[in-house]
């Protein structure tokens, strides 16, 4: 018998910042989070909670990571990647990576490698199936550099980019549910396949297709992925889908659905972030809440039971462990609300840090 871990997050900070937050990322130290937001992008101090904007992107910054304890990248909705100096306060580089968004971006663990997903759905025939690809959909460049090593195909839109922990392979997923994957020193596709749960086609209130995967990660050993998004929808357009995550196997054999959310453990809401850490034996997706009581929750990854949850009272838009698993992030944005009374929108950008309180199962 196997005896499952019950995690028991407790808030220990909680931060706002002007305005929403896509992306955020601990250095190296634990003491700081470079925070991709709406309006550019911004260094958090933990300990004393100082805020300062340090550069801006064309619109708004999708992603964001540490390349070492002086450096970070960022992807922004402009096409551009770019490097910037905290210690001298200075941009050392940008790259312009796609003519259209970068939805997503990813950093190997080895810091050699860096990819990152663009494209936009433009209905292509009277399905109503995307359009083919203007650029490519998946472009993989030197983390030091800055140099295009590959640049691969998917079908537009591709949302959601994963390199695994080995830093052999490199996955993407679009609108669609396609999956692709690809070795990511040789850009050679070595599985493809699609789950349409993820997927739905909006007739209520506009002809589209809507959802896809929003975000994905490799488990631990590198032999499968984790997908989440929403689940199909009666109303695309209210977003009223199931709060949904999938795991599929990347055996020798044709890839496998192995386990998905469990019956009568999700809500409603679209699901935009997850979180693996190697020593742990449990995940976290968090997103938006549209139905239900929870927006974030810890599952186990050999059963994939539903563990804790939390309702956050904000949409999550990223989720990350750090020291050890000790400790996990949550960023996202809450709602704008009205102006204040001496102008500008109120502060809706959310950073909380939580301990990671790992408990066995009383008898």
């Amino acid at each position: 018998m196997v005896t499952m871990l019950t995690p028991k997050p407790k808030r220990i900070q909680e931060f706002k910042l002007p305005t929403g937050v896509l992306s955020a990322a601990l250095s190296e130290d634990q003491d700081c989070v470079a925070c991709a937001c709406i309006d550019g992008v911004y260094l958090l101090k933990l300990d004393s909670g100082e805020l300062k904007k340090l550069y801006q992107h064309g619109s708004y910054v999708s992603s964001i990571e540490w390349l070492s304890s002086e450096v970070i990248v960022s992807a922004g909705y402009d096409g551009d990647l770019c490097w910037f100096d905290v210690t001298k306060q200075e941009e050392i580089r940008r790259v312009h990576a796609h003519q259209f968004w970068s939805w997503d971006m990813a950093l190997s663990s080895d810091r050699k490698r860096i990819a990152t997903v663009t494209g936009q759905y433009i209905a292509g025939g009277y399905k109503y199936e995307p359009q083919s690809e203007r650029e490519p959909s998946l472009c993989i460049l030197d983390a030091i550099s800055g140099k295009k090593l590959h640049e691969l195909p998917h079908v537009p839109s591709v949302q959601a980019v994963a390199i695994s922990p080995d830093n052999r392979l490199v996955s993407a997923a679009n609108l669609m549910g396609e999956v692709r994957v690809y070795e990511l020193g040789s850009g050679e596709l070595v599985k493809q396949w699609t789950t349409s749960d993820f997927t739905s086609w909006g007739i209520i209130k506009s002809h589209s297709y809507l959802g896809g995967v929003f975000s994905m990660r490799f488990t631990p050993e590198s032999d499968a992925v984790l997908l989440a998004g929403m689940g199909p929808m009666r109303d695309p357009m209210a977003g009223n889908g199931k709060q949904l995550w999938q795991k599929w196997s990347l055996s020798p054999e044709s890839p496998e659905l192995l386990d998905q959310t469990h019956e009568g453990q999700a809500g409603e809401g679209l699901m935009e972030a997850l979180a693996v850490e190697a020593s742990l034996p449990f995940f976290v997706m968090g997103g938006r809440l549209r139905g239900g009581d929870w927006n974030a929750a810890f599952f186990d990854l050999a059963s994939g039971d539903r563990l804790t949850t939390l309702k956050t009272g904000y949409r999550i838009t990223d989720a990350r462990f750090h020291r050890g698993g000790d400790h996990f992030l949550l960023a996202g944005a809450t709602s704008q609300g009205g102006l204040k009374k001496q102008g500008g929108f109120r502060d809706y950008g959310r950073v909380e840090l939580y301990e990671t309180v790992a408990e066995e199962p009383k008898e």
